[in-house]
């Protein structure tokens, strides 16, 4: 049988953290990338990620329609973008050359909160050419929306909900960087809210959407609030620096209303290196009802290797989906894949 062959579109801080973990994987093998970064173009794969591994030869290319028309692939691994509008063409590329996708955009997700109607495009689109295509990651995608839908599978009825994740993220490359306004002033901060231009942590529509609509409950309402993180030590992260003074992230609060009433509680407070001054990271998920759940995780689970695993881990299942727009509450629970990836894998499921 031959090996799950793999396509990375964007080669940042995810998308080479993909490839490094596909690399130990067996049954999978990377047969292209694509990345418009100067520094990598006309260079391998193993000469970017330092590797020694015995690994065919993929060289660097920056032309996306010249890859996925002559390179055969099962699916794409998708890492640009945050928002819907900004992966859709990418993945209507990608759709069109009958390739499943797996987009780490946090809006895609869950894409029908924000964008309904590139949400239902996207998916007649995927159903025209027999592919699936997922949104996931870390979070949104898993900690603050699937965990919590899992957890509510052991109650009689539940009343409210509170996710909170206080975490780092210094994993993170330069995008994130710049929604959390790493590094700016308070002036900055403030000008970049009366322009728009500061998103702060982008997913938590998505999340409450994901678990209101997974467990049957109409929201009436969706509020949302962001505030300044101001370091008072200077900090530097692999992708980010905040000098004293500045912003080393942003606290994000959520909420989703039923009749009225918060229902869904969402704390998320996201800096780098937070340990400078004190902060430890961890997950924490609080729901009220018939039995009360209490599920907490010291320190949180890394933003980074889990966005990683997430998209890789959940290779076979999209491949094996039926076709069309998928979420994370639509497939099977996703686990690590430490045999051959190629035993998962349902070859005449399309």
């Amino acid at each position: 049988m031959e090996k799950v062959k793999v396509i990375i579109w964007g080669f940042g801080a995810m998308g080479r953290g993909m490839a490094d973990m596909l690399l130990s994987k067996k049954g999978v093998q990377i047969v292209g990338i694509c990345d418009l970064n100067p520094n990598y173009v006309g260079k391998s794969m193993n000469e970017i990620l330092g590797s020694k591994l015995d690994h065919e030869k993929v060289m660097i290319q920056t032309n996306i329609d010249q890859l996925l028309g002559t390179t055969k692939a099962d699916i794409v691994l998708l890492c640009t973008d945050s928002f819907v509008k900004g992966a859709f063409e990418k993945i209507k590329t990608i759709v069109m050359h009958k390739m499943n996708c797996i987009s780490t955009a946090e809006e895609m997700a869950y894409p029908f909160a924000n964008e309904p109607e590139l949400a239902s495009q996207i998916d007649y689109l995927a159903k025209l050419y027999g592919v699936t295509v997922l949104g996931t990651g870390i979070n949104p995608g898993f900690i603050m929306d699937l965990l919590v839908v899992a957890m509510t599978g052991v109650m009689k009825d539940v009343t409210h909900i509170e996710a909170k994740r206080i975490n780092s993220l210094s994993p993170f490359g330069p995008t994130v960087m710049h929604e959390q306004g790493v590094g700016i002033t308070l002036k900055d901060y403030y000008k970049r809210i009366m322009d728009n231009e500061l998103a702060g942590h982008v997913g938590f529509k998505e999340s409450v959407h994901m678990i209101s609509d997974a467990l049957g409950v109409k929201l009436d309402g969706f509020n949302q609030q962001m505030s300044p993180i101001v370091t008072t030590v200077d900090r530097v992260s692999p992708y980010g620096e905040a000098k004293a003074g500045t912003l080393a992230g942003i606290n994000m609060t959520g909420q989703g209303l039923v009749n009225g009433s918060v229902f869904i509680d969402m704390i998320h407070p996201q800096q780098i290196e937070p340990e400078l001054e004190g902060t430890q990271t961890g997950d924490y998920i609080t729901i009220t009802g018939t039995p009360n759940v209490n599920l907490s995780i010291t320190p949180e689970v890394n933003g980074g290797v889990g966005t990683i695993a997430m998209c890789v881990n959940m290779i076979p299942h999209v491949i094996n989906a039926r076709p069309g727009l998928k979420t994370m509450i639509d497939l099977p629970v996703p686990r690590a894949i430490l045999g051959d990836m190629r035993v998962l894998i349902e070859r005449d499921n399309k």
